[in-house]
Parts: structure tokens; sequence; C-alpha cells
């Protein structure tokens, strides 16, 4: 039986689960048809304010299933090409969900599973987890984004390292590089997640929304071209109810309440 994905509400978070422990949690095109739908529906529900993507049990999420892929060596080209326009569609779909997203990461993400936990925004990590890209030992190579968001971040020699060699990079090792914000004991990555939900559902959801968009951009922007974009958010923001909101509270030193 395929991998599913679980959905969930954990007060203003939607949580999804990655659920198939006995392969540690395989993708699968379940998994990619119901993150796909359960994100579209949470964009336009007010009471959702934040993502938490999180695996079954004490792991991730392990990537494509081996067995499923060496099968499907078997079959036509264009049933894995299907496959694939699933799974980038999925990821895409967490790098512009304008909400935040976060990623609690036990055990391990690798292969896909890694490229998932990139496409979000946040990730926070069990402290002996491990992040694993090496396609080069089963000879195939990256897919999920795992380049573009690598690329975006670490030097280009280090990249190469993570893709070519088996050597699991550790939460610790991700943190000094920026790409894991937090390191916590094993088994409290979910509660560490719920907190920072928690506090980014106190925030102006306008404000996230712009700010996500803006960080999300810029690659395709010059300076000039950036700061228009931030001019017109800048204005946007601050003619919504919430800036008046949020500038009063401030004022007032109490906390806001937003819409």
């Amino acid at each position: 039986m395929p991998s599913e994905l679980h959905a969930e509400r954990r007060d203003a978070a939607l949580v999804l689960t990655l659920s198939d422990p006995a392969t540690r949690n395989t993708l699968s095109e379940q998994v990619f048809a119901a993150g796909i739908e359960a994100l579209d529906v949470a964009e336009s529900d007010p009471s959702v304010r934040c993502i938490v993507l999180r695996g079954d049990g004490d792991f991730f999420c392990a990537g494509g299933d081996l067995h499923r892929l060496k099968s499907s060596r078997q079959a036509d080209r264009s049933v894995q090409d299907n496959m694939l326009e699933r799974f980038h569609g999925f990821v895409e779909a967490l790098r512009v969900f304008p909400k935040p997203v976060i990623a609690a990461v036990e055990g391990a993400a690798a292969g896909g599973g890694f490229s998932l936990a990139l496409a979000c925004d946040l990730i926070v990590a069990a402290d002996d987890a491990k992040f694993i890209l090496s396609y080069g030992r089963i000879g195939l190579s990256p897919d999920g984004g795992a380049t573009w968001q690598l690329m975006q971040r670490l030097p280009r020699n280090l990249v190469l390292q993570m893709l070519w060699l088996y050597e699991p990079v550790t939460a610790a090792q991700l943190h000094t590089h920026g790409l894991v914000n937090w390191v916590v004991p094993k088994g409290q990555t979910s509660a560490q997640a719920f907190a920072i939900a928690e506090k980014l559902a106190a925030c102006a959801p306008n404000a996230i929304a712009s700010a996500k968009e803006l960080v999300n951009q810029w690659p395709e922007r010059s300076l000039a071209q950036q700061l228009d974009l931030e001019r017109e958010h800048f204005l946007d923001n601050l003619f919504h109810p919430n800036s008046g909101e949020g500038l009063q509270s401030f004022l007032d030193k109490r906390p806001p309440t937003f819409e």
C-alpha cells in the first residue's frame, strides 16, 4: 500500500503528516495529490495561518520508493515522467504557498524527502537528524528542486559533495549554514514547530504573505525592480486594516488582534 498524507488541524496550524512508517514515509502519487489539494483548500481558509509538514513516527521521509523506481524501469518512460511532474507540482505548491510552511524533521530526510524539507520556509530538526542526497550511489540524479535550493545557499563544491558522496549531513552542520533554523532534542520537533506556528499565527497574515513573496522573487529581479515591488507591498500593507491595528496596539502596549 503506497504512502499517504494525513491532514489535521492543530489550532491555527494545518498539520500534514507523511505516513508509511514501514517504508520510512516514502513518497507516492497519493501524497502529492493530497498535499496539493490540502494546500489549495488551506490557502482560502483564513483560520489556517501556518502549515507543519512532518513524517509519521521517528522518520521524516526516505524520498522515493526504490522498489517502485526499480520496477518503473520496465514501464514506459512517461509513467515516471508523470510521477515527477506531480512531485514537482507539490514542491512548487509548498514554495509559493502564501502562508508559512514549517518542516519538522525527525530521523532523516533523504533524497526527495530532503527536497521537500528544503521547499519549506523554516526547518526544525532533531539533534540526531540526518540529511542525505547521495543520488550517485544509486545511479540517479537529483529531483524536487534540491539543486536549485542548495545552490541558492551553499558553496558549489559543498553541494556537489552532498550529491556525489554517501555522507549524511547532520542537522548541526546545516544549522551552521543556515538551512536548518532550529535544532532540538529528538522527539521534540513537532512541539517546537507548533510553538513557532503559534507565534506566526499572531502576526498579520497579509504582512507574512508579502514577506514570503518578496523573498521568493528576489532572484528574478534587479535591485531597482525589488525596490519597486517592496514599495507596492509596503503601501498595500500600510493601508490594510491590519496595519491600523498593529500600529495602535504597539502604541497601546498590548497584543494585536489581526484579521
